[in-house]
């Protein structure tokens, strides 16, 4: 079946908010077996929601549409889809003590707008809402189905998980489609595609290539009548590109990478420590993003300056030899940052971030030292010259080869 979503709201069109209905239904649709082709935004505009809900009509077997079941006047997606399907609404008594109930639950008493909430139309029935005040619809009419969603995502997805994922499920015997995320770090997004090409030619499973901030990432997909079968086709060409891509690959689906080196390190009983210049604290930032990361991170420097790295014992001869950006002065930075905070690993990271050149060296250098007492473990490489990218290239490049140095410990 096809499918489709239409997120309502001018805020989104104005970008003052980020949509993020679309991609955690689009990531449900394919376990039920449906194919989404298509997600239209569109602002809270009657004439214009009207012609979208038309256009989606003529072209999908069902619609989900999200926002727009509030209270207030800009609320008008019960309007819109009433006036497509050229119903009339009424107000059904059973919503409104419903919703009066809950407003008596609350200790306040109900504003007279809240009763628009409990409009239906002959198509439609109530989808239950226990998160807030708006209903859902579902709304099933020659063959079709438009689902229609409140916007906040904390009600939008206890009513999916709860109300709608279990009446499509009945309603559909069709296949399943699942996916999984294979994540790769180290190896430029063109190499790794000339690695699997063997595998990009396969109707199902089908393998795509995304990049992200932390890597290459491989997506297969795979469709099957039954959700056993489909995980035995993914489980078997995710073996081949394990063969290919060996310890390229860090982790699946949703794992973080920092997440992983936490948990090596806290198994592996060992302790961490940084040292900063181009990144500018970012990597101990993304480290103590972990929840207890206390557990192995003894703390960060963050020495931006020359001066200040010689405060924190970088030998001043090495610098004055060599400048700052230098793959020896990020080893020494990361013995540095293990001595001084008495960690068992330290890491260095001195670069150029941008926008000028230092010392002749062109924006996008970066050095990476690890430095684990005997074993240690040095990077280098020019990133495109955009300051942000290159500090988060940076820190994820510096895990990354954390994670290999501790798989060898």
């Amino acid at each position: 079946m096809k499918a489709e979503i239409i997120s309502t709201g001018t805020e989104l069109l104005l970008g003052q908010i980020t949509d993020t209905n679309s991609p955690y239904l689009a990531s449900e649709l394919p376990l039920l077996g449906i194919d989404l082709y298509w997600i239209t935004h569109v602002g809270d505009n009657q004439k214009r929601i009207v012609e979208v809900l038309q256009r989606a009509w003529g072209r999908s077997d069902i619609i989900i549409v999200t926002g727009g079941l509030g209270p207030t006047e800009g609320d008008i997606t019960r309007e819109s889809i009433a006036d497509m399907l050229g119903e009339k609404m009424k107000v059904d008594p059973e919503l409104v003590e419903n919703l009066r109930s809950l407003f008596r639950k609350l200790g306040i008493e109900m504003p007279q707008r809240n009763i628009k909430q409990a409009n239906l139309i002959p198509s439609a029935c109530a989808i239950p809402n226990t998160q807030g005040t708006a209903p859902g619809w579902w709304v099933e009419r020659e063959g079709k189905i438009i689902i229609a969603l409140p916007g906040p995502p904390r009600e939008l997805q206890r009513m999916w998980e709860k109300e709608v994922k279990p009446k499509l499920s009945r309603k559909l015997s069709g296949e399943v489609i699942i996916s999984r995320i294979i994540k790769t770090a180290g190896i430029p997004e063109a190499k790794v595609d000339e690695m699997v090409s063997p595998l990009c030619s396969s109707t199902n499973p089908t393998l795509a290539l995304y990049a992200k901030f932390d890597g290459i990432h491989l997506r297969l997909t795979a469709k099957a009548a039954q959700k056993a079968k489909a995980e035995e086709m993914i489980a078997a060409a995710e073996l081949r590109l394990k063969s290919i891509l060996g310890d390229a690959i860090w982790g699946y689906d949703n794992d973080i990478l920092e997440s992983l080196v936490g948990d090596m390190l806290r198994e592996k009983k060992l302790t961490l420590a940084t040292m900063e210049s181009c990144t500018g604290g970012l990597l101990a930032s993304t480290i103590t993003d972990v929840p207890g990361s206390s557990d192995y991170f003894k703390g960060g420097l963050v020495a931006y300056t020359a001066e200040m790295k010689i405060a924190f014992d970088v030998d001043a001869a090495l610098l004055a030899r060599k400048g700052t950006i230098d793959p020896e002065v990020a080893a020494a930075m990361a013995k540095t940052a293990r001595l001084r905070m008495k960690a068992d690993i330290g890491i260095g990271i001195t670069g150029i971030a941008g926008p000028d050149a230092v010392e002749g060296k062109p924006v996008g250098t970066v050095h990476i030292a690890i430095d684990a007492g005997k074993r240690k473990s040095s990077f280098s490489a020019t990133y495109p010259p955009r300051r942000a990218d290159v500090k988060r290239r940076a820190v994820v490049s510096a895990l990354f080869k954390l994670r290999q140095l501790l798989l060898k410990m």
